[in-house]
């Protein structure tokens, strides 16, 4: 069984003018943002660029080749695929972790850092682990070797498609196609539309999960009925921190809108994929329709966060008001005090008596300060916020 080509891939939402930077990144190891110029050049050396072309496929995209003998292309949304040749079926696995050990320590960290400037990426986001899919390419294989190939790797089949040009048997991390009359040309395209529509499902079931999570998270601040005046402030804290996460996701998938027509555009006006879009072409509508939900789920979770600081920010106003009401108590104490004692005396006289009692004085007012300021803080406010029961989302 012949294995001609492997791919993985990823995407993210960039443009054009990322692009542009990505290609003056690659050719000269430069940036105009103010980034470290040795580590750019150190970063661009690690990639071991060969030859770079920049062309247009419905999309821009740039294309080199490495030194070690890896072909990457970079598309102006943000698509970015890489492909290897393999030399037998003994190699595929090797060739594998040599094409993902290149995307993730090598062009990645070359990326992030290129594009660390700006907005930042939800700290939930980081440093989630990316399972590839792994499309392994064949030449006129048997069906038998392909079933082979597939229990050795996925054991259970999730997709199967067949036309007179190409077989497509799809696991869950590899997909195996089976060129039959094909131009490698065609397979890749065919190879970047499942790339992307994966990657781009993927995110929308990231921010899914994520909605869950900071939801739970809001509600765990919400949850108790009573809270202490101590904890006031580290419940806001924890309130603004999430409303922050929430509007930098929220952010990202209102990007995410502009780049499923264009890529849905891009597919339907390439005759080659046809055959793909007769089965898979609904998945564009799908897409759409899934990231809306998201959005409305997102709409919702920052309503939460909205309502949950507004009825914090109301009990913190309430315990300073408090505590001022305190504070004026106490200094009306003392000021009576000196009062009555200056009216009780014919004129001001210095004694010990008079020194001790005034700090006796300062003690009190000191010690009437402390003992308010405690009760203020261990006082329980009462949380009232509307119950709602859960929703299966």
């Amino acid at each position: 069984m012949k294995v001609s080509n492997i791919y993985i891939g990823g995407w993210f939402q960039r443009t054009m003018l990322q692009l542009s930077e990505i290609y003056d990144f690659l050719r000269e190891g430069k940036s105009l943002l103010p980034l470290d110029a040795k580590k750019l050049a150190s970063l661009r050396k690690e990639l071991g660029i060969g030859r770079i072309d920049y062309g247009v496929q419905g999309e821009e995209f740039i294309s080199f080749v490495t030194a070690f003998g890896i072909r990457v292309k970079i598309f102006e949304d943000g698509l970015i695929v890489l492909n290897n040749s393999t030399a037998s079926e003994d190699t595929l696995f090797s060739d594998i972790d040599r094409v993902t050990d290149y995307y993730e320590n090598k062009l990645s960290p070359a990326l992030n850092y290129l594009f660390s400037l700006g907005a930042p990426v939800p700290k939930e986001l980081a440093n989630i682990e990316t399972v590839y899919p792994y499309f392994i390419v064949f030449d006129n294989a048997s069906s038998d070797e392909i079933a082979d190939m597939l229990a050795r790797t996925e054991k259970q089949k999730y997709f199967e498609f067949s036309n007179p040009k190409y077989d497509v048997l799809r696991g869950d991390k590899y997909y195996f196609i089976n060129n039959k009359k094909q131009s490698l040309d065609n397979i890749e395209r065919y190879i970047e539309e499942q790339i992307f529509i994966r990657e781009f499902k993927g995110q929308l079931h990231r921010y899914l999960n994520l909605h869950r999570i900071i939801w739970e998270k809001i509600d765990s601040v919400k949850e108790n009925a009573n809270v202490k005046g101590s904890d006031i402030v580290k419940f806001t804290t924890k309130l603004e921190g999430y409303a922050k996460t929430i509007n930098l996701i929220e952010g990202r998938i209102k990007q995410m809108s502009t780049y499923i027509p264009t890529r849905e555009k891009i597919a339907k006006s390439d005759k080659e994929l046809s055959e793909f879009l007769e089965i898979s072409g609904y998945r564009y509508e799908t897409l759409r329709d899934t990231l809306d939900y998201i959005r409305s789920l997102w709409d919702m979770t920052k309503s939460y966060v909205n309502s949950a600081q507004k009825l914090f920010a109301g009990l913190k106003a309430d315990i300073t008001s408090k505590s001022v009401n305190s504070l004026t108590i106490v200094t009306s104490m003392s000021a009576g005090a000196s009062i009555i004692g200056l009216l009780t005396k014919s004129a001001p006289e210095f004694s010990i008596f008079g020194v001790l009692y005034f700090f006796i004085l300062a003690l009190i007012g000191w010690g009437s300060t402390k003992i308010l300021s405690t009760i203020s803080k261990s006082r329980k406010y009462e949380i009232s916020d509307i119950e709602y029961d859960k929703d299966i989302k």
